[in-house]
């Protein structure tokens, strides 16, 4: 029996070693391990609570705005503070329009060097790459000449030997299946996707006054200042139309250019369709408020909780049932670590016990990581694109079923094929294409209340703190990118006397739990094949799947400058 170490899982933010055990040729158990502490929620107390979603922001640096949110509405919940709408649809467009660059950057510039083989494009025959582009969609870019080009970059790239991220890729591996048409094809949307996102998500720097880290939150709503009549103010019938092209050409590029990627791509690892499911279970809070944000019957994507794999019912998500182990993790709990808390009653008290790095193994029968394992109803949930559009798809969300059902038509599969890796990816898709076309509706109606004269972005009622009870609890949800995002704020005293971040990849990556539960990472890799134990591609394709983000659960800072790694694996 083998055992496989990769540290670091590079192409994600933070720091993640997964250790798996291999059997026969297939993995017959797997560790996932964040190998780095984040200590904001320490940093968080004793400060003013409408302060404290500056502070949260920090905690990732790829969702940029998604701490943000949920700071402000924990504090809002906390204080009983309705927002007004104007403020709901300006944090939906930022919400769903990070969505859309997001899912973009992932299956382009992150996921994506999984299933092509860069230097199979050198081999391509542009005219034919073309045929292919053209059987699969209108997108204009798709001439002989213009593939040329790009496969003429990538040759002065490899004849340069500087190949930057294409460096130390698994070149040649026997799991890649593309033919080189493909491979070019794929790369030179990969060259387009940079040049999408980076002009897209100039909406967060019109909404947010700048990206990363937008500066426009406020407890109690925005202070994007809307006025029909005046050039510089933040929203303006000028700002409206540059928003609205902005949101048509994200459409255009989801529409011809991502989804038939995914669907060609896809076609070609329909056996991946079977591998990666991991636990069956899926979370959403819900989110994208059509009222008050307490009405989650009124969210554009809904709130629920799906077992078993069982899409004939939804159960309801009532946050009371969310509890934190650290049984495998490195923090200790006052009144021992066996038992789970809430995360109002959470504690983040660091203790690491593991080996001196470099270490040849984790002591996995111990404790293993920096991340908790959280569980709903004491049962680990899959979080994240997937959850969200199976919650939908199952409460009979028509936009989504339309959606899903015709992707699954066109690569003739069941419903059940999305408990897969390939399910992941295509569920991301087809939300970034949801939600492409939500962020045009919003616009509209956002331009639709300025022209009416609707005006209003903040309630600052109790915006004073001598209008606070003496004592608070408030709890402030976000369906990030990545999934179920919740943070519990604790107010005594008009201070923050406790703070807790639940974040996606937490619910993901986390490690077992006191039951000897395996967290969403450590489930979904069991039984997968894996061809070569020197170059474990296949492990990269299903922990990437998830789009791991580890630096919003875990951080630390080496003063030594040591070094951690066992493997790099591209």
């Amino acid at each position: 029996m083998a055992r496989i170490v990769v540290d670091p899982v590079t192409r994600i933010e933070g720091h993640l070693r997964i250790e798996a055990e291999l059997n026969g040729g297939a993995i017959s158990d797997a560790w996932s391990s964040g190998t780095m502490f984040r200590g904001i929620e320490l940093i968080l107390r004793g400060r003013d609570p409408r302060e404290a979603w500056i502070w949260a922001q920090r905690i990732c640096g790829v969702c940029t705005t998604v701490h943000a949110l949920t700071s402000v509405r924990a504090v809002e919940d906390a204080l009983g503070i309705e927002v007004p709408e104007n403020a709901n649809l300006i944090r939906n467009i930022i919400g769903a329009s990070q969505y859309v660059q997001d899912h973009v950057i992932h299956f382009y510039h992150l996921h994506a060097l999984d299933w092509v083989d860069v230097t199979l494009a050198l081999k391509a025959d542009p005219a034919k790459t073309e045929q292919l582009a053209e059987s699969i969609s209108p997108w204009p870019k798709s001439s002989r000449t213009y593939f040329k080009g790009i496969q003429d970059r990538v040759k002065a790239l490899v004849e340069s030997k500087q190949l930057s991220l294409f460096s130390s890729g698994y070149w040649g591996h026997p799991a890649y299946h593309l033919p080189p048409e493909a491979n070019l094809l794929a790369v030179a949307h990969y060259i387009e996707a940079l040049e999408f996102q980076r002009d897209y998500i100039r909406i967060h720097a019109v909404l947010g006054g700048k990206n990363p880290h937008l500066q426009t939150y406020l407890v109690g709503g925005m202070s994007t200042a809307m006025d029909p009549n005046e050039p510089q103010a933040t929203i303006n019938p000028e700002r409206i139309t540059f928003l609205a092209e902005l949101a048509s050409k994200a459409q255009t590029f989801v529409d011809q250019v991502y989804i038939p990627d995914v669907l060609a791509v896809a076609s070609f690892y329909r056996d991946w369709f079977g591998r990666g499911e991991g636990l069956g279970n899926f979370l959403s809070y819900g989110d994208f408020p059509q009222g008050s944000v307490k009405d989650s019957a009124r969210f554009y994507l809904p709130r629920g909780a799906i077992f078993n794999r069982d899409l004939s019912k939804v159960q309801p998500v009532d946050p009371a049932n969310v509890a934190e182990y650290v049984t495998h993790s490195w923090y200790q709990y006052s009144d021992g670590d066996q038992n789970p808390k809430h995360p109002y009653q959470g504690e983040t008290n660091p203790k690491y016990t593991g080996p001196k790095p470099p270490f040849e193994n984790l002591q996995t029968d111990q404790k293993y990581s920096w991340l908790k394992a959280p569980r709903y109803q004491d049962h680990p949930m899959e979080v994240g694109p997937l959850s969200r559009m199976l919650v939908a798809y199952a409460s009979g969300h028509q936009e989504v079923k339309d959606l899903v059902n015709g992707a699954l038509a066109k690569l003739n599969a069941q419903p059940s094929a999305l408990f897969s890796t390939l399910g992941r990816i295509a569920a991301r898709a087809i939300e970034a294409q949801l939600m492409a076309r939500q962020v045009s509706k919003w616009v509209a109606e956002l331009g639709d209340k300025l022209g009416h004269g609707d005006l209003r972005v903040h309630n600052g009622e109790k915006w004073d703190p001598d209008s606070w009870p003496k004592e608070a609890q408030g709890f402030g949800f976000h369906e990030a990118p990545r999934g179920a995002l919740a943070h519990w704020v604790h107010i005594e005293d008009k201070k923050i006397k406790n703070y807790q971040a639940v974040v996606p990849t937490t619910w993901n990556a986390g490690p077992r739990d006191a039951k000897g539960q395996r967290g969403a990472y450590e489930a979904s890799l069991l039984k997968t094949p894996i061809a070569d134990p020197e170059r474990p591609l296949e492990i990269l394709r299903t922990v990437h799947s998830f789009d791991p983000c580890l630096a919003c659960a875990v951080h630390v800072v080496d003063a030594q400058g040591r070094c951690h790694s066992v493997l790099k694996a591209s």
